[in-house]
């Protein structure tokens, strides 16, 4: 099995929102963190099971205040609008980098059927 990726560096962009990391694979993602909140891995988002997911409203000007290492494995980002519950671990990042496209259209999608319009401000 193949050794999983593991972040050689993490760095806030906090004027633009957005989280950049660099793997030792050689990928680079920039998050923003409206995309890194709304995709929370924490109880408060994901529920405790499958079909208690709660879906994040307003989250477009959202930004990262501080990161916070949780051994050699994750980190805890707080949030400005006082969400900081959220481990993430370095597979949770890689997964959100990799996967972002498709996960932000269904967060788009599921917006829209809550209703939902976002901010022409904001940026994904």
């Amino acid at each position: 099995m193949a050794a999983k990726p593991i972040p050689t560096d993490i760095k806030l962009h906090q004027r633009s929102r957005v989280l950049e990391i660099t793997f030792d694979d050689g990928s680079v993602f920039s998050l923003s963190c409206e995309y890194l909140r709304v995709h929370s891995p924490s109880a408060e988002v994901r529920g405790h099971g499958p079909g208690q997911e709660v879906l994040q409203i307003g989250k477009e000007n959202v930004n990262i205040m501080r990161i916070e290492p949780v051994g050699t494995y994750a980190v805890a980002l707080h949030f400005d609008d006082g969400h900081n519950t959220g481990i993430y671990s370095w597979e949770t990042l890689y997964d959100l980098g990799v996967n972002h496209d498709k996960y932000w259209q269904s967060y788009l999608s599921k917006l829209e059927k809550a209703g939902h319009q976002r901010s022409d401000s904001a940026n994904n």
